[in-house]
C-alpha cells in the first residue's frame, strides 16, 4: 500500500487527492470569511464579518497531472479525456466561457 508523509493510504484518500487534482485541474470558486470580535461585559461579540468569493483559476500543472496519468493511452482515448475535462470547465464556469 502506498505511504504518504509516513501514513498508510487507503483507497478514500487517494480517490480524495483524484477529487482535489480535478477540482485545481478545472478551477474552482469559494467563499473566504474573516469575522472580527471584541469583548464586551466579559463575552465575545461579533464586530464585523466579511465575505469574499474568490475564483481560482484552473491549473495547467493538475491538468497535465490527470492527463499524466493515461500514459500510454491512445489518441482517442486522450480526446475523450480532453472533452471531458473541457465539459468539466464549462460546468464550473456557468455560462460556458472558458
Amino acid at each position: 500500500m502506498p505511504r504518504l508523509r509516513g501514513r498508510r493510504c487507503d483507497i478514500r484518500t487517494d480517490e480524495n487527492i483524484k477529487e482535489a487534482l480535478i477540482k485545481c485541474a478545472t478551477g474552482l470558486s469559494t467563499n473566504e470569511t474573516t469575522e472580527e470580535f471584541t469583548v464586551e461585559d466579559g463575552e465575545l461579540r461579533l464586530v464585523k464579518k466579511k465575505v469574499v468569493k474568490r475564483d481560482i483559476p484552473p491549473d495547467i500543472k493538475a491538468v497535465r497531472m490527470l492527463l499524466g496519468e493515461c500514459g500510454d493511452s491512445t489518441d482517442e482515448e486522450l480526446i475523450k479525456e480532453k472533452e471531458k475535462l473541457l465539459s468539466m470547465l464549462k460546468e464550473n464556469d456557468g455560462d460556458g466561457n472558458i
